[in-house]
């Protein structure tokens, strides 16, 4: 979201007043970026740290991903493996004006003329990030920070903001490798009677990818069990109930039990 943005030489400091369209996307040929640092001109750090602080002020970002089973994905935003990757339907209203962000070797550059028109400048067109983050697939919503609710700090101090998500936007829960039991069965407890699917992901054997274990289909399970393996079972192993009961012999007797829940 950090332009370069270019001024004249010598530009007096002054107070602008820029707006932004959060739902528009970007414009096929944007005129107003340039190449080149044209003689007389000068790249001006502040007035792009300026114009960032502005979108820090008034909307907020939701960051999504394509690929649900990148290593690197799971490694930084999933807690090393120990979280949980949700699955979105993209087609739900609540994702509507997505935008993918622009991976790119420069940084964009920009004419601060761009900014003084007086019609708002689309946020997809500051969604772009250096091409060393492209195997994130990254996909944005933006929001207005007035249409949702802070709720805390993050451990760097940054405001952090919610909106509710419908549950019919959540198409399924894929739990990590390492998701403590406990959480597990948590997370099974909260999507039960629900049509939310859920899995349990392993690193896989062969490759440099994961398997997942359906645990639960996108049915409530009223209308249709779990599925129990020796690597799921340990979900249900404390139920009082066949389900417990058939969970407790494939721990204990499983051929595979033992090895399939040798953690990475």
């Amino acid at each position: 979201m950090l332009p370069e943005i270019v001024t004249p030489v010598g530009e007096v400091e002054r107070q602008i007043s820029v707006s932004f369209d959060l739902l528009a996307a970007r414009r096929p040929n944007v005129i107003s970026e340039i190449d080149e640092i044209p003689e007389g001109t000068v790249s001006n750090d502040g007035m792009s740290r300026e114009i960032v602080q502005l979108l820090n002020q008034t909307i907020g970002i939701f960051c999504l991903t394509k690929v649900r089973n990148s290593l690197l994905m799971w490694s930084h935003y999933a807690d090393q493996y120990g979280g949980a990757v949700l699955e979105f339907d993209a087609s739900h209203e609540f994702f509507a004006s997505q935008i993918e962000v622009d991976y790119r070797t420069t940084r964009p550059r920009r004419d601060l003329s761009s900014y003084l028109t007086g019609s708002p400048i689309p946020v997809a067109e500051l969604c772009t990030k250096s091409d060393q983050w492209a195997y994130e697939q990254e996909v944005r919503i933006v929001r207005q920070l007035a249409a949702c609710k802070e709720v805390g700090r993050d451990d760097r101090g940054f405001p952090v903001f919610v909106q509710q998500i419908p549950i019919a936007a959540i198409k399924g829960v894929i739990l990590g490798e390492r998701t403590p039991v406990e959480v597990q069965r948590e997370i099974f407890g909260r999507v039960y009677e629900s049509h939310v699917a859920l899995s349990l992901a392993a690193v896989d054997h062969a490759g440099f990818s994961f398997r997942e274990e359906r645990i639960k289909f996108a049915v409530p399970i009223s209308e249709m069990g779990p599925m129990v393996s020796p690597r799921t079972a340990h979900i249900f192993c404390e139920l009082k109930s066949e389900l417990g009961e058939m969970a407790r012999w494939m721990i204990e007797n499983h051929p595979s039990s033992r090895l399939v829940n040798r953690r990475v």
